[in-house]
């Protein structure tokens, strides 16, 4: 156990080897995590240890640390310590910890195997040998098959983010490959919650686990600044990014968005605007994918433009700034993104757009963190001239320590010839460098109020235009446009004369939801179908079921994924909702993104 006579805990207490305290000196790691503090000990001893913390609470170390100090110095380099992550980036990412935690041991290597890679490269790196083996559950199960990952070696196995595994529907496998596994081997589990099957799995497997629970006053990081700024709209959403890029002081950025499609829509507009930009999603190749957060890591890059899946495990230790472009529908998928930034101690920004329609989730997002998210204004163009200014004079410094030799001498002549004052010179030049876009930001005047809607008068608030006779005011509600789509029924089919435009309109209208939300939709004799984004909100769904087409109410259920295929109606057939290119849009598989092998 660390010695009582620090106030703060070294990391030289744990009875770390020499090679692992050099290797944690080089990356400038000065004292651990609490859960480090707890959990390596028991580690170190040998005991199975059931880890409950947040992420970015430095729970890798946790576990990494004191398995590389069991390592056994065999003459034939082969796996000994298996991890088991959720997703490829998260098992990039421990698979990197480990092999910088390692450096300095001889012959170490860590390898990471998981859907979406090509399998010649892995089965080079296995048959090449490594110590360490982090993998999705998927993957490491096809090449246990294939026999090209022999698990005889292994006396260590961690289950890392166990409650994912659970959500992504792993958890069949993880019990699989456990079994599969030496019975005398030493098990970490990790998980930001304990639902019961996480908790079946430690009863079962893990033999009188150390219980250790890391209590947080905020389940966000005390260094991570969060503001809000209201919007309305697209185009005023886009106006505001542009405007933060410009105002604040930024490293690097990582912008979330709800869909795979935005990602490349915003990403190309702000490539469009000179940005160093790329987007990520689970539609790019895994290549890709790689080649792309190693130039955000270079400095190549500035902007991801990212969705919640594709961005998971992603660490990078320049990203200043999260920007929730598209507010996030629920409060967990909020801390993961924002959890990107103000990492290990560092200082970082998270900024929301807010909807006026989405004041509710805001509120819901303070409670769940338990923090206040301040309110923030829109950067004035006073405040992006004062930036644009900086940055012109910075450049100026920076080209003042080049060869400026033929420059010189060329103006000098020039100067001969002409008689121009030197200053008059150089903002000529300035002009030319600049091009035709204006240097400094000019205010728009703000839009002029309506004229149907008188101003108000000595200090009362303008009057309501009144509403339509028998009109009552509904609820705006919004869908989340995620990946995944979920299939409902309703009670209304062809025979009471249904169309798609019908059931488009009447949803998107009377719940106020945009009809880019609504996906393919299949009519039936007596019922229709329509797919949905994955996760509908409570309040949204009762809505929904009080909708009426042709005045019968749609009584909207959820269809289960494993009833029978409908069939199709033998004297009308099947009417589709199709898209502009004259094809249904097809339902997705809720964990697409993550590609599990």
């Amino acid at each position: 156990m660390p010695a009582e006579n620090h106030a703060t805990p070294l990391f030289s207490d744990l009875q770390l080897s020499a090679p692992l305290l050099r290797a944690l000196e080089d990356a400038g790691y000065e004292s651990p995590t609490p859960i480090q503090c707890r959990m390596i000990p028991h580690m170190l001893a040998g005991r199975d240890v059931v880890g409950q913390a947040q992420t970015g609470t430095g729970k890798t170390a946790a576990f990494a640390l004191p398995l590389l100090m069991q390592l056994r110095q065999d003459k034939r380099v082969q796996p000994q310590i298996l991890v088991l992550a959720p997703t490829r980036e998260l098992a990039l990412q421990v698979a990197e910890s480990f092999q910088q935690y390692g450096r300095h041991i001889d012959n170490f290597r860590a390898l990471a195997i998981f859907g979406g890679q090509d399998y010649t490269v892995q089965l080079n790196g296995l048959k090449r040998g490594a110590q360490v083996i982090v993998g999705t559950p998927g993957r490491v199960m096809d090449h246990i098959r294939r026999g090209s990952l022999n698990l005889a070696g292994i006396h260590s196995l961690v289950l890392d983010e166990a409650d994912e595994m659970l959500k992504m529907g792993f958890i069949d496998d993880v019990e699989w490959i456990l079994e599969q596994t030496p019975a005398d081997r030493q098990i970490a589990l990790f998980s930001a919650t304990m639902p019961p099957s996480i908790r079946h799995i430690a009863q079962k497997h893990l033999s009188s686990p150390v219980e250790i629970t890391i209590e947080t006053k905020t389940v966000t990081a005390p260094t991570i600044n969060q503001r809000y700024l209201p919007v309305n709209g697209y185009g005023k959403k886009l106006e505001a990014l542009q405007r933060l890029l410009e105002a604040e002081a930024l490293d690097a950025v990582l912008i979330f968005v709800r869909t795979k499609l935005q990602t490349v829509e915003l990403a190309e507009a702000l490539i469009d605007k000179g940005y160093a930009c790329a987007p990520l999603s689970g539609d790019i190749q895994q290549a890709n994918r790689l080649r792309t957060i190693e130039q955000l890591k270079s400095g190549r890059l500035d902007i991801l433009v990212a969705t919640d899946v594709a961005a998971r495990g992603l660490d990078v230790e320049r990203i200043s700034h999260v920007i929730n472009f598209d507010i996030p529908f629920d409060t967990e998928a909020y801390i993961h993104r924002i959890g990107r930034t103000g990492r290990a101690g560092r200082s970082g920004e998270a900024i929301l757009f807010v909807h006026p329609r989405e004041q509710r989730m805001l509120g819901a997002i303070e409670k769940a963190t338990r923090q206040k998210i301040t309110l923030m204004a829109m950067p004035s163009a006073r405040a992006i001239n004062e930036q644009r200014i900086k940055k012109f004079k910075d450049r100026i410094t920076t080209a003042l320590d080049g060869d400026l030799a033929v420059f010189q001498s060329i103006l000098a002549e020039y100067q001969q010839e002409n008689g121009t004052d030197p200053l008059l010179l150089a903002a000529a030049l300035a002009r030319l460098s600049q091009g035709e876009r204006p240097f400094l930001m000019v205010e728009a005047e703000p839009r002029r109020e309506r004229a149907a809607r008188p101003a108000a008068r000595n200090g009362e608030k303008p009057p309501r235009r009144p509403r339509e006779e028998g009109r009552t005011p509904r609820k705006a509600i919004t869908l989340p446009t995620d990946e995944a789509m979920e299939r409902y029924r309703i009670e209304i089919g062809h025979r009471h004369g249904v169309k798609p435009g019908n059931i488009v309109g009447a949803i998107a209208n009377e719940a106020d939801l945009e009809s880019r939300h609504i996906g393919h939709i299949a009519i039936f004799d007596d019922f229709s179908t329509v797919d949905l984004p994955f996760g509908m909100p409570g309040d949204v769904f009762r809505l929904l079921q009080k909708v009426r087409i042709n005045e019968r109410p749609l009584r909207l259920s959820r269809l289960d994924s494993s009833a029978p295929e409908m069939k199709k109606s033998p004297r009308q057939g099947l009417r589709e909702r199709k898209t502009a290119g004259g094809k249904a849009p097809r339902s997705r598989s809720r964990n697409q993104d993550q590609q599990p092998a």
